[in-house]
């Protein structure tokens, strides 16, 4: 079974929260693929942002094709939020995904989402919201953050992550990296999605035949 993180980070937070949900499909039994999706910025806006240096290792990782992403038996994507929505670069891959749409190839597969913002109410839940009704339209089985993970309900603290998904708060100048609380909610993610992907694997069939 096949378990892809798919995500995009410019200064490093939605990072650190992919391999937390990496770390929780590894409690699962199974090894997360991680892939960034194909960056938008010129190099010189990157670095006048002051993200250069974290990109150096980023872009280490793979940047996944749209093709690619059919060989999944579920994926995990991660976007930072803008005006309460994905980032232009998630947006882009998303969009480049009609092939295979047209195919049905991720119909009946897991997709779920995490994301990050820079204030407590920067749009989390409407930028994982958004994300799903893209994956709906590919026919994805959404899986999200419930509530058997108690964290997310705690006054102890200002932190990230709701049903729709785990999340962190980067804070206004993007000096809060993600807390303990919110890292167990990325890694409760990834070890929720593939128990979920493990009880569905090949079943897609029998899901798609349903009349």
């Amino acid at each position: 079974m096949r378990i892809f993180i798919v995500y995009y980070s410019l200064y490093g937070h939605i990072h650190q929260m992919a391999q937390a949900v990496a770390s929780g499909v590894l409690q699962a039994g199974y090894h997360a693929e991680l892939f960034r999706v194909p960056e938008t910025l010129p190099d010189e806006v990157i670095e006048k942002m002051g993200a250069a240096g974290f990109q150096k290792e980023f872009r280490k990782l793979p940047v996944i094709t749209p093709a690619e992403l059919a060989q999944a038996d579920a994926v995990i994507f991660g976007t930072p939020t803008r005006f309460g929505n994905m980032t232009g670069q998630m947006r882009q891959f998303l969009d480049a995904t009609g092939g295979i749409w047209s195919q049905g190839a991720l119909a009946g597969k897991v997709g779920s989402v995490f994301t990050s913002s820079g204030t407590q109410h920067g749009g989390q839940e409407s930028t994982i919201l958004s994300m799903h009704i893209t994956l709906l339209h590919h026919g994805m089985i959404i899986a999200g953050l419930p509530y058997t993970y108690t964290g997310q309900t705690t006054m102890n603290e200002i932190t990230g992550c709701s049903p729709y998904g785990a999340s962190t708060i980067a804070g206004g100048d993007g000096s809060r990296f993600p807390s303990k609380n919110e890292l167990n909610g990325a890694q409760f993610q990834g070890r929720y999605v593939a128990k979920i992907a493990e009880n569905l694997a090949g079943k897609q069939k029998d899901l798609l035949s349903i009349a």
